[in-house]
């Protein structure tokens, strides 16, 4: 009946961890839905709410309403990443989604970190501590 996507930036993924970032935006989509709902179902994360929950362990593989969410954030990232891809061709985030394949890893090492590579995330974090020592 209904859903919200949420996406979080990098800079606040950065700021609060991903694990922390996911759960923020699961609650910012619960107070965004539009129809009532009596109980809400996560894929093992509980989460802040005044309504009953359930954060079921291999929820996606266990309740059709976990696993629908689960594609929409799929779809929904995959779609990001494709845009992504016409803005930084090189990195072939089209086929790697910004996964650390060895293709992506390559492009970071010959183009660099770019702003939407997570800078509390392996190898950018390491990357940057180089930086930054090869800077003093």
């Amino acid at each position: 009946l209904d859903y919200v996507i949420e996406v979080i930036d990098v800079e606040e993924v950065d700021a609060r961890n991903i694990y922390r970032a996911s759960k923020v935006g699961m609650e910012r989509c619960l107070q965004k839905l539009k129809h009532h709902y009596d109980a809400v179902l996560t894929d093992a994360m509980p989460i802040d709410t005044n309504k009953p929950y359930e954060a079921i362990v291999k929820g996606d593989a266990k309740s059709q309403n976990i696993a629908a969410a689960s594609i929409l954030a799929k779809v929904t990232r995959d779609h990001i990443m494709y845009e992504l891809d016409k803005l930084y061709p090189e990195y072939d985030l089209k086929s790697n989604k910004g996964y650390g394949t060895k293709k992506h890893l390559d492009a970071i090492e010959k183009y660099g970190i770019l702003p939407i590579h997570r800078k509390t995330y392996e190898p950018i974090k390491s990357k940057l501590l180089e930086q930054l020592q090869f800077d003093l």
